[in-house]
């Protein structure tokens, strides 16, 4: 069983443009995301899932500087892209993280894949963002090639189009979904990059953890915010887009 850790990119966000390759002390956010899912023990390969779009050439470029595998899809039938990075990759099982999440945690990532593994004949999806208790910017899917298959084949409607897992997590009566949760409820959080108010709070995260420990955690970055709650306020007013947006 293969699993590929499958991460979405583009360069045209509509809130904060070239947000992945921004750079933190001369090295691009994509970059210090693939260094940590590297360290994932669990999966087997990693791939960046861009657009055929002349303006993500620079994610390629840069895909190709590091040498990690870059495929190229759709803009905006995003599930299409995901489904053909899977396809042309092999991939039996299918880690699906986001670009915007340059601070997820590698062993919170062997977690649920763990969870998923131990359960892959109760489950068909598993992700710790069904009911939300780690910080945003954790967020992990797991699912089968099967079930992204199913949903490639059958989803009809642009939301579910435009939303890789959106046609899966949707169906509780059709696709058996399983909850991956920590005791600490700590959803309050933000550290997904999406606003310039966003990155702000990441530089100052990754400026003061990563010269002194290149693998450190969420527990981590808590530890950090617990010293410094005023820089909590620096995107606590930025609400999340709704679905389908």
């Amino acid at each position: 069983m293969k699993t590929v850790i499958i991460v979405q990119a583009r360069m045209t966000s509509t809130r904060l443009p070239g947000k992945v390759l921004k750079e933190v002390f001369g090295k691009p956010l994509l970059e210090y995301q693939i260094e940590r899912l590297k360290r994932v023990l669990l999966a087997d390969e990693i791939i960046i899932a861009t657009t055929i779009n002349e303006t993500d050439q620079p994610i390629v470029d840069f895909c190709n500087s590091v040498r990690i595998p870059c495929f190229r899809g759709s803009e905006g039938d995003v599930l299409s892209r995901y489904y053909n990075a899977a396809k042309s990759y092999k991939a039996d099982i299918i880690v699906r993280v986001t670009s915007d999440c340059p601070l997820i945690d590698p062993m919170i990532i062997d977690k649920v894949i763990q969870f998923y593994i131990q359960n892959e004949e109760k489950y068909d999806y598993v992700s710790n963002t069904l009911e939300r208790t780690y910080p945003r910017g954790m967020d992990t899917e797991i699912f089968s090639y099967k079930a992204l298959e199913e949903a490639f084949v059958n989803a009809k409607e642009l939301p579910e189009r435009e939303h890789v897992t959106a046609f899966i997590y949707r169906r509780p009566e059709q696709y058996r979904l399983g909850s991956v949760k920590q005791t600490t409820d700590q959803s309050q959080h933000r550290w997904t990059v999406d606003t310039p108010e966003d990155f702000r709070l990441i530089k100052k995260l990754l400026s003061s953890l990563y010269p002194l420990n290149h693998e450190f955690s969420m527990l981590d970055c808590l530890e950090l915010l617990r010293k410094h709650p005023e820089w909590e306020k620096i995107n606590k007013h930025i609400e999340q887009k709704a679905y389908g947006q």
